[in-house]
């Protein structure tokens, strides 16, 4: 007998199953080992910088990879602890806190936000009593999209944001119509801090990175930069990917765009919304911000996505997509010089995630293509089982 077996046979009979589970193929193995090349090769056609993506297959990862370097024409490479920002894939973890204090009383989604932050105005008294927290979460203020985020994008302070409030007119009634926003997503961060005494980036860390062992996720430019392992931002320009320095305009606003991790934290953040950390994130909680809210029919005419995409809506800090008949909760990001783009299927539970370190659409590209192939295979799965059992 070999040592080999030798030392299998004093292993614990839970080792062994664990190592079995662990590395056990997954029905979209073939597909993982296909989307590392696509990953590599698109990049590299491109001449994106760098990157990283995982797909996980309910609690194992069964592909994880990195590309590139952590800056243009440097000699660090990109690992799967490279950190990145996440820029607007931030707002799930928002989400997901908010959700997590509202099922404990904390406070509750139709409350207004006034109550928390009376300083908050719009044109009419009336309209800013009728905005609740939810509709914040919800991205459903009825506010211009975006609002305020050009004075954001110019590092304009939001103290001094804030009051332009005062001069918004709703395109309609909150809670009726969707509207992305930014710095009014944030509002929901004084609420939280009220609530529990707690600052927000505190929470995220206690209640979700930690738990989760998501061990180099921080929130915040100060943490991103002391950072040794971080990806440097590129932007496109004519000439090519050019690196530009870190900015901390979005940085202000914590929930909307201050978290930073790596694609290792996103494998653990994906199993976690599948299901397998429900001390964490608990299957009524989980349920709750996969729950669609008000509809996003702009999103039906994304390039890349538009050929899958039946229907989309806005949950809590998440999207959720009819993606060729399958349930998807999805997130994207981008903010100067990095991109990010989330999703996970809460039935077949497999979840994507990737990160770059330059601006580039062919992340959009790749995601799309990607879970076209999920559902191809699901839908072969599917048959063979439904054949069999005939044959049976």
């Amino acid at each position: 007998m070999s040592n080999w077996s030798l030392s299998l046979l004093t292993l614990p009979l839970a080792s062994l199953i664990f190592s079995a589970t662990s590395f056990a193929q997954s029905d979209y193995q073939a597909i993982g080992d296909s989307f590392k090349s696509q990953f590599h090769a698109q990049l590299k056609k491109n001449k994106v910088p760098g990157g990283a993506f995982v797909i996980v297959d309910n609690n194992k990862i069964i592909k994880m990879s990195a590309y590139g370097k952590r800056q243009q024409g440097a000699s660090l490479n990109i690992n799967t602890d490279t950190v990145f920002r996440l820029a607007s894939v931030s707002k799930t973890f928002a989400g997901t806190l908010a959700t997590m204090l509202v099922h404990e009383h904390k406070f509750e989604w139709n409350e207004p936000l006034r109550k928390y932050m009376p300083e908050f105005h719009l044109a009419d008294a009336k309209t800013s009593e009728q905005v609740k927290l939810g509709h914040l979460i919800g991205q459903s203020t009825g506010l211009m999209p975006n609002s305020y985020d050009n004075i954001l994008n110019a590092n304009g302070k939001l103290e001094k944001i804030i009051p332009k409030f005062k001069k918004l007119t709703p395109m309609c009634a909150p809670g009726t119509c969707y509207s992305y926003q930014n710095i009014a997503f944030s509002f929901i961060q004084p609420v939280i801090e009220q609530q529990t005494g707690d600052s927000y980036a505190n929470l995220v860390e206690k209640r979700i990175f930690e738990p989760l062992h998501m061990d180099t996720a921080s929130i915040g430019m100060d943490s991103f930069m002391a950072t040794d392992n971080r990806a440097s931002p590129h932007i496109k320009t004519r000439s090519g990917f050019k690196r530009v320095k870190v900015k901390p305009n979005y940085y202000q606003v914590e929930p909307a765009a201050g978290v930073n991790a790596s694609i290792t934290d996103l494998s653990k953040w994906l199993m976690a919304n599948l299901g397998n950390n429900p001390e964490v994130l608990s299957p009524s909680l989980l349920a709750d911000v996969q729950t669609p809210g008000v509809r996003t029919s702009k999103e039906l005419r994304r390039r890349e996505w538009k050929a899958y995409l039946n229907d989309a809506h806005y949950g809590k800090g998440w999207r959720v997509y009819d993606f060729e008949g399958e349930k998807l909760i999805y997130h994207a990001g981008w903010v100067a010089g990095y991109v990010a783009e989330v999703a996970y299927s809460p039935r077949l539970k497999v979840g994507m995630a990737m990160l770059l370190n330059g601006e580039s659409r062919v992340i959009a590209k790749l995601g799309a293509s990607f879970w076209h192939s999920v559902i191809q295979q699901q839908a072969q799965i599917a048959m063979k089982k439904k054949t069999s059992i005939h044959a049976d």
